[in-house]
């Protein structure tokens, strides 16, 4: 049984390893967007996400990405036998996300967040990673540090380059 977490602020290349990591271990890639967001980033109801995370984590196996609702985290930290943390500064996640929406608009995305066709929008997207810096990061970090005291194997990325390097390895 294998459960690698992969967490982080948004546009930091948490899907990118994870399908890599997924790929490499053969276990199956799992995204939280998925049961977050509806098309048109119109959110999940709250049961509803809560019902399909539940599960999600209840598997076995799996690599998963992603933030989800707050409150999720804890649960999802202590199903997880592995936790890699993207922790790179904001601005450089500011920097990916841009990168991103740029191939998203050339319709060059191989693969859109959530599976949504529609790009969100970019102002969105900005006040989404200030807020997630903000309100969310601390907690995730709490959660890495308290699953690494734990004895859980915690990687920690806070560069592109550390993000290029692992990923090579794999």
């Amino acid at each position: 049984m294998a459960r690698v977490l992969i967490i982080g602020n948004a546009g930091g290349g948490k899907s990118v390893l994870a399908r890599k990591v997924a790929a490499k271990r053969g276990l199956p890639y799992r995204e939280i967007d998925t049961i977050v967001w509806k098309p048109g980033w119109e959110a999940f109801p709250q049961a509803e996400y809560e019902a399909a995370h539940a599960k999600l984590i209840a598997e076995e196996n799996w690599v998963l990405d992603g933030l989800g609702w707050t409150e999720s985290l804890p649960a999802r930290f202590e199903r997880a036998t592995e936790i890699i943390l993207i922790d790179m500064p904001l601005w450089m996640h500011f920097w990916l996300a841009a990168e991103r929406q740029f191939q998203w608009a050339q319709g060059k995305l191989e693969h859109p967040v959530a599976g949504v066709a529609e790009m969100p929008s970019t102002r969105d997207m900005f006040q989404s990673l200030w807020e997630t810096d903000r309100d969310m990061a601390p907690e995730f970090r709490r959660l890495t540090d308290l699953a690494e005291r734990n004895g859980k194997p915690v990687t920690r990325i806070a560069s592109v380059e550390e993000l290029d390097r692992f990923a090579a390895s794999l």
